[in-house]
């Protein structure tokens, strides 16, 4: 039987040599570029988004990182990190667009708040994903990108580790511990 880390091991193997002949692909002819920007338009728009909080410099932004990363592809030697790549970029432009601006948008915002038929329970999940807002808030910019990085641009634990210059497991260990801290701080928050 085949264990799940194995089957995962499996998947990101033959994503990442798909991948590589998709770089390989673009590198030889920039119109072929298309599936991975098709692969990664919709993660890079929802991690800008989170940290902008409006739609047409999101939007802006986002066409800016794949103009920079189709410029810079023939610079980039693949070594199964693309998406760790690619986000380098957009936090670069995300970073540009706050030194021109001054200001970003509140993590929480990048997720509209479904509403309930239950009223109730309604303002109780709003209010509690209004004091889950407030500790992510609170929270030093390192630990609220690694949450941006992993939910709201679903990087894998290695492409976060590869982004932030450090192994797979220690982005898990910190990611995991930090949701661990905003749990207790959440239920100390509700009693």
């Amino acid at each position: 039987m085949i264990e799940p880390t194995q089957q995962i091991d499996s998947l990101e193997t033959a994503h990442s040599r798909d991948e590589a002949g998709l770089v390989a692909a673009a590198k030889r002819d920039p119109g072929a570029f298309e599936p991975l920007y098709l692969r990664y338009v919709q993660p890079i728009y929802r991690y800008l988004y989170s940290r902008i909080g409006r739609q047409a410099e999101a939007e802006d932004a986002t066409a800016q990182t794949f103009l920079a990363a189709l410029e810079a592809l023939e610079c980039y030697h693949h070594d199964g990190h693309f998406a760790a790549w690619l986000f380098t970029i957009a936090r670069r432009k995300a970073v540009d667009h706050f030194r021109a601006q001054g200001r970003q948008a509140p993590l929480e915002d990048a997720d509209g708040i479904p509403g309930g038929a239950d009223l109730l329970q309604s303002v109780v999940q709003t209010e509690r994903k209004a004091a889950l807002a407030a500790l992510i808030a609170a929270l030093p910019e390192d630990e609220r990108e690694l949450i941006r990085l992993r939910y709201v641009a679903e990087l894998s634990f290695a492409e976060i580790g590869h982004l932030l210059g450090c192994s797979a497991d220690a982005a898990k260990k910190s990611l995991y511990r930090l949701l661990a801290r905003l749990q207790s701080q959440l239920e100390v928050y509700h009693d």
